[in-house]
């Protein structure tokens, strides 16, 4: 009776909390759409609007850093007004020059703890930081903003809220709250330190890296996901933070995220791996060493097309100087998934699966198993690219098929010869690697592959014959000459 009783007292409680809450929401929304139609006014009379409002947020940021439970609850709805408006990339501008950036910074930290009895709950504990991360992180897409943002303090604190994951164990916070909080400090980083590399050291300096490693191993696999793109924008053209990474015990848990069935987690895990392999070799072993080939040749068939063709990168930064690990991604299965992904419709998907073939079609057996396996035809088609680097892929990889002469009838029989010399080629290097391949040719016509062919010439349908006399009256030496044209009667075939 007397259980049923406190609950009746608190059910009024609850009913309040509730309509409160529903009020909080509704002023937001109105403020939030108050704004919105002023963006569609004449563009003076909009900035002014949109000034205004940023200025009255920027106020309640800066009179509400206490522990008090209607400032939170301000705060918090403050901050969230200021991420709506930063979603659209016009108005950033505005929301920084209205003072945003320091007091939003400002609530990335959590009041003076002196103000709150210690057992008591926390008001809106992690969704006023949540928020103001979110806001930062906005803002920092733009790249003037970056800096500003930094020097006003925002890294020390976007790390300690990395470090809250232990909140969880310690003290029993809200595990929801925690996991955003912490999603929303590791995406502002990778906004902030975004093709910023003084930042990236910054991050370093600040103690970023650890907490962000040992993030990919948390429950939540949106924070994996953020704590990898965090890491992999680190990672990229910064020696030291690669470094830090892999020192740090990195590739166990990438490795792992490589198997996920997430294409999230996949795609930034294969992404972290591929910048701490470029350019570094000594990482790449170790990535080797830990186990990484078998996966990413895994991710070539994957569902998402964006981590295969991160996949297909790797294969051929991991195939560029190692000529054993050439044989073992052969070996492990990529070929056939490369060759598939020649025919694909996304462009990048076709550019990167030629790159790993052509690094690939370096080692005498690869080659012959590339064009055994369909690689020549799909090859060739990609010569009629307008893309330049498409273009180029291809032709060097059909300059590796070239120097194997189990593969020269084939190329010949197919027209190879004639799309190598009718091609429109736009970049230099391409016209070179054409010539250099044609030469190559060249130079294996004699021997057995010039009785292949001239057995070819006898006994293959026509359109192959003619093909295969159009080549030769273009690559044969001046002595075979009369061999294939007069005594074989090759000028038959020709017409």
């Amino acid at each position: 009776m007397e259980l049923k009783k406190h609950q009746d007292q608190r059910l009024p409680e609850r009913k309040g909390q509730k309509r409160k809450l529903e009020e909080e929401i509704e002023e937001e929304q109105r403020e939030i759409s108050a704004v919105e139609e002023a963006a569609a006014a004449p563009y003076g009379e909009a900035r002014k609007v949109i000034l205004n409002e940023v200025y009255a947020q920027v106020n309640i940021l800066n009179s509400t850093f206490s522990w008090d439970e209607a400032h939170r609850a301000t705060a918090k709805r403050a901050t969230h007004v200021l991420a709506e408006l930063a979603k659209n990339e016009e108005v950033v501008n505005l929301i920084v020059e209205g003072g945003a950036v320091p007091a939003l910074v400002k609530h990335l930290q959590v009041p003076p703890s002196s103000e709150i009895d210690h057992d008591a709950s926390k008001p809106f504990e992690h969704e006023v930081e949540k928020g103001s991360a979110f806001a930062l992180g906005l803002l920092a897409v733009k790249p003037e903003h970056q800096q500003l943002i930094v020097d006003a303090g925002a890294l020390s604190h976007l790390v300690s809220l990395l470090k809250r994951q232990r909140d969880v164990h310690k003290d029993g916070s809200d595990s929801r709250a925690v996991n955003s909080v912490i999603r929303r400090a590791a995406d502002a980083i990778t906004n902030l330190a975004h093709e910023n590399s003084s930042i990236k050291t910054r991050v370093r300096m600040e103690g970023g890296i650890p907490p962000l490693v040992e993030l990919l191993e948390f429950t939540d696999t949106k924070v994996q996901r953020a704590a990898a793109g965090a890491l992999r924008t680190l990672a990229f053209k910064n020696d030291e933070n690669k470094n830090q990474i892999v020192e740090c015990n990195a590739l166990p848990a990438l490795i792992l995220m490589l198997r996920s069935d997430a294409a999230a987690i996949h795609y930034e895990a294969v992404g972290v791996i591929g910048n701490l392999v470029h350019s570094s070799p000594s990482i790449k072993r170790e990535v080797l060493a830990a186990g990484a080939l078998q996966p990413v040749i895994g991710l070539l068939s994957s569902c998402c097309s964006e981590s295969q063709r991160e996949a297909a990168l790797l294969l051929g930064q991991f195939a560029a100087t190692d000529s054993d690990c050439k044989v073992h991604i052969v070996q492990r299965g990529a070929v056939q998934p490369l060759i598939e992904m020649l025919q694909s419709p996304d462009v990048q998907l076709r550019e990167m699966s030629a790159f790993a073939l052509g690094r690939l079609a370096q080692d005498t057996h690869n080659q012959a198993g590339i064009a055994h396996n369909g690689g020549l035809v799909p090859l060739l088609k990609l010569l009629d690219s307008k893309n330049g680097s498409l273009q180029h892929n291809a032709a060097f990889s059909l300059y590796g098929l070239a120097d194997n002469e189990d593969n020269v009838s084939d190329f010949i029989s197919v027209g190879g010869v004639q799309k190598l010399q009718d091609g429109e080629f736009t970049v230099q290097a391409t016209k070179d690697c054409v010539a250099k391949t044609l030469k190559r040719l060249e130079e294996k016509i004699h021997g057995r592959v010039l009785n292949h062919l001239l057995y070819l010439m006898r006994v293959a349908e026509k359109a192959v014959q003619r093909r295969v006399a159009l080549a030769l009256a273009h690559l044969c030496s001046p002595d075979d000459q009369r061999t294939i044209f007069i005594n074989n009667c090759g000028m038959s075939y020709s017409y």
